[in-house]
């Protein structure tokens, strides 16, 4: 009979050292039947294993960075998540104050604009509708969901009348953009208005409206990549066809004013959806502030995010930006190392699964649902 070789000495130590667990911490069945809420639920996800165990860890982080008073929690969010219909999830984050500024893509902004104007999205009938028949229809599809062109176009006219009176001379921004979008909204919303001069659909409550109310500056770093930026670029070109100067814009005024937010807090956190160019315009201020003062001797603070919390299904093996994990952020020098006291978690999910649960969880832990 051969006879099992002789463990080596090193192994034979870690399997006696380990063997009853010790130092480890343990897992446990979700049991339904002691679950009462969706704080409860996420507790008790956090004792599991794979998603689930990641929902739970990022409950406690946005929970953490959502109380520290001296953290400045930014949101970012890409993708056309109003036009999914979790454009009330995000406005339950203004309005309880779990976010301080919101950084987004302009098919967020524009979805939830028609849908805050009090416009309606539909479900796309599946194998009813084929593309080239809705475009011909006046149907944009966006995914599983189609997005009327008719709506777009009283979007417009709201659009023109809030530039019409924009004030001489001064130069536009995305941010002072959504402020003006947002009283206007909010205004519309109190006076039961029609969403456009010939329409007879009332505002509700929505992402602009309720950020104007809180002063939640609201940033949309590629703003000509959406449906408002080519209505503002439309003005313009009618203006100047009437030998009128056109609104000038400068996305510079973003950043800076940005910039400065950041750099008057103590601690940072970020909550982030998806990636693209809302994450990375939102994380960047932290290289900047630090090429401000190591390139041009700037007095500028070194600020580094020391919370984040981020839903985003893409793997980070694919190599994109929209991928990378805050470990490679810690690299670039724009979060806090874990060794150092970084908290952070990452969830690879869809965000219309788990990010109503996440901040439902959150809310009720915090007393606000």
């Amino acid at each position: 009979m051969n006879e099992r070789p002789p463990r080596p000495p090193g192994e034979a130590r870690r399997a006696t050292e380990f063997s009853d667990g010790e130092g480890l911490e343990p897992l446990a069945p979700l049991d339904l039947s002691a679950v009462g809420s969706f704080s409860d639920l996420l507790a008790a996800m956090k004792s599991t294993s794979f998603g689930g165990r990641q929902l739970g860890e990022a409950a406690d982080v946005l929970q953490e960075m959502a109380v520290d008073p001296d953290c400045l929690v930014v949101g970012t969010f890409t993708g056309a998540m109003t036009a999914a219909k979790q454009g009330l999830v995000l406005c339950d984050m203004i309005d309880h104050g779990l976010l301080d500024a919101i950084v987004c893509t302009g098919a967020l902004m524009v979805h939830g604009f028609v849908e805050s104007a009090g416009m309606v999205h539909f479900k796309a009938p599946a194998g009813k509708l084929d593309d080239r028949s809705a475009y011909y229809s006046g149907y944009d599809r966006i995914y599983d969901t189609l997005e009327l062109e008719s709506n777009l176009d009283r979007v417009e006219l709201i659009v023109h009348s809030v530039l019409e009176q924009w004030p001489e001379g001064e130069v536009a921004c995305s941010r002072l953009l959504n402020e003006a979008f947002g009283r206007w909204l909010t205004e519309a919303e109190g006076a039961s208005a029609p969403a456009g001069p010939d329409e007879d659909v009332a505002p509700v409550r929505g992402v602009l409206s309720s950020a104007w109310r809180r002063g939640v500056p609201v940033y949309v770093p590629a703003f000509t990549d959406s449906e408002i930026g080519l209505d503002f670029a439309l003005f313009n070109r009618a203006r100047r066809r009437r030998e009128e100067a056109p609104v000038r814009f400068d996305p510079f005024l973003d950043l800076e004013h940005y910039t400065e937010l950041v750099a008057g807090a103590k601690r940072l956190g970020i909550f982030t959806v998806g990636g693209g160019v809302p994450r990375n315009w939102a994380q960047q201020v932290a290289p900047y502030l630090e090429a401000a003062a190591r390139r041009e001797g700037e007095d500028a603070p070194p600020r580094r995010f020391r919370y984040g919390v981020r839903i985003c299904p893409e793997p980070e093996h694919w190599g994109g930006l929209s991928g990378c994990g805050y470990s490679e952020g810690v690299s670039w020098g724009k979060f806090v190392p874990v060794e150092e006291g970084g908290r952070f978690a990452e969830v690879p999910a869809d965000a219309t699964l788990v990010w109503p649960l996440l901040v439902a969880g959150v809310l009720e832990r915090m007393g606000l649902r």
